[in-house]
Parts: structure tokens; C-alpha cells; sequence
């Protein structure tokens, strides 16, 4: 009679721990080509440079200027869309209107329509003979080809981040507890302010944040309804490409590499509002 050993049940174990699922493999495998691997060809190349020249590069008065520029505008797109945005989502979530349904896909367009034809069309737009430059003209104020456009363009890129952030929120939030302020004696904005808002304000901050790293890293709207002037309207990654344009590769990895340092910092603030929004959830 011919018998077979049984496979000691800590060494049967030990294979299956160490044979991960197929599905598992491919995310991991998609991963590390798309994020891992390009993010660390570029922290390897702009280490290259050595630490003093890379500070050089980084802190030369273009690029601080293309940073000035970049962030505090992107800075203050994001407050004013998370102001406007909620209000948006709140209209939409609240009351009903002919068209509801086409501007609540109009929110959309941004995501689907190429930066370069965002860009067009805001230039063509804002310009000095435009439906709303000509407006502003008289004024002395003009908004395309300045660093007016370059705000116009990061709020239209980052308006749709703040309202699909908070419209969830307000679609699950129960209309009972506002009434209960009113039975109470609230005014309307004493429940805005103390009813509404708090359990609101997680998703707010995420928007905002959300808003402002997309705002950050925008390129093909900004490229055309600015003047792409140094020291005026010149934004961080148009510095970059105009980098690559003169053949420096190495300021255009340096300066990309301070973006990218910049980038991970808000995802992890995003993170952190996240799980604070989700503590507060559940409280």
C-alpha cells in the first residue's frame, strides 16, 4: 500500500500567507510604474545635484516669485471656492428648480474639458474686448494675461472639488435637527453657525484642501490666459516647462522636486482632515 506524507500544517500555512491574490500583484505592480517609480527617478535626479546647488537652484528670486505666485493664489481661490462652493452645493442639495439637473452637470465640466480649452475659452472671456474683461476695462483693471487671469483659471479648475465634497454631507445630513433649533428659538443663523455648519466643516476643509493642491499643480489653463511673465504672473510649473524649453533639465527637476515636496505635504494634511472628519463622524 503506498501512502503519501501529509504537508505539516505550519509549512501549508506558510505558503498561503506568502501567496498574495493575483488582483493584489497587479495594484501593486500598477503602482509602483505609475507613482513609485517616476517619483523616484525624480528625487534620484535632483539629488544628483548636490544639497548646496540644489538650495541655489530652489531659492533663485524666479523661482521664489513662481512660488509666491502659485501658492498664495491657489491660497485664495481655495478660501473663495470653499465660501462659493458651499453655497452652490447647498442651493443643489436644498431646493428644487427647472435646469437643476443641467447645473448640477455643468459642476462636471471642469473635470472633462482640456485645460488648454479652459484656458481658451477663460482668455477669450476675460480679455480686454471680452463679454466680462470688457467690463472691467474701464476700470483700469485687466483680468486675462495677468496674474487676475491666473486666479480666474484656479478657480474654475478647483470649484468642482469643494461642491462634489460637501454634497454628500448635506444630502445625508437629517433637516429634523434644524427644525429643533427653530422650535427652540434659533434664528436662521444661529442654526447655520451652530447647527449646519460644524458637522459641515470637515468636508469644507477637504474641498479646500483638495481645491487647492489641484489649483497648485495647474498647467494648460494657466499657461494661456497669463502673460507667463517672471516676477508677475509666472507660475511654478510654467517655470518648469520654460526650464525644459532651454534645455536645464537640472533647475526643472529641482524646481519640480520642491512641487512635488509641497504636493505630499498637503496630501497629508488632506489625510489628516479626512480622519478628522471621520472621528467627528462618529462621536
Amino acid at each position: 500500500m503506498i501512502t503519501t506524507n501529509p504537508i505539516p500544517a505550519a509549512c501549508s500555512s506558510k505558503k498561503q500567507r506568502w501567496q498574495f491574490p493575483w488582483v493584489w500583484r497587479i495594484t501593486v505592480f500598477y503602482l509602483l510604474v505609475m507613482l513609485a517609480v517616476p517619483i523616484a527617478a525624480l528625487l534620484s535626479r535632483a539629488s544628483s545635484a548636490g544639497p548646496l546647488h540644489f538650495w541655489q537652484v530652489a531659492t533663485q528670486a524666479i523661482a521664489l516669485s513662481a512660488y509666491e505666485v502659485t501658492f498664495i493664489t491657489a491660497l485664495i481661490t481655495a478660501v473663495i471656492n470653499g465660501v462659493f462652493g458651499t453655497l452652490i452645493a447647498w442651493v443643489l442639495v436644498r431646493y428644487s428648480f427647472p435646469g437643476k439637473r443641467f447645473f448640477d452637470a455643468v459642476v462636471d465640466l471642469p473635470f472633462a474639458l482640456p485645460t488648454a480649452v479652459a484656458g481658451l475659452t477663460l482668455a477669450t472671456v476675460y480679455s480686454e474686448n471680452g463679454w466680462i474683461g470688457s467690463l472691467f476695462a474701464p476700470f483700469g483693471i485687466k483680468i486675462a494675461f495677468s496674474r487676475w487671469g491666473v486666479a480666474v483659471a484656479m478657480l474654475f479648475i478647483s470649484l468642482p472639488f469643494v461642491i462634489r465634497t460637501v454634497q454628500p454631507v448635506l444630502t445625508e445630513m437629517e433637516k429634523d435637527v434644524e427644525e429643533a433649533a427653530w422650535s427652540l428659538g434659533a434664528t436662521h443663523a444661529q442654526t447655520f453657525w451652530r447647527v449646519i455648519l460644524p458637522p459641515l466643516m470637515p468636508a469644507i476643509l477637504t474641498g479646500v484642501a483638495l481645491g487647492f493642491s489641484r489649483a497648485v499643480g495647474e498647467f494648460g489653463s494657466v499657461v494661456i490666459i497669463s502673460s507667463n511673465t517672471p516676477f508677475r504672473d509666472l507660475i511654478a510649473s510654467v517655470l518648469v516647462f520654460q526650464s525644459l524649453e532651454q534645455y536645464d533639465y537640472e533647475a526643472a527637476t529641482i524646481i519640480g522636486t520642491v512641487m512635488l515636496l509641497v504636493s505630499l505635504a498637503i496630501l497629508f494634511l488632506i489625510n489628516l482632515l479626512q480622519a478628522w472628519g471621520r472621528r467627528y463622524a462618529e462621536r
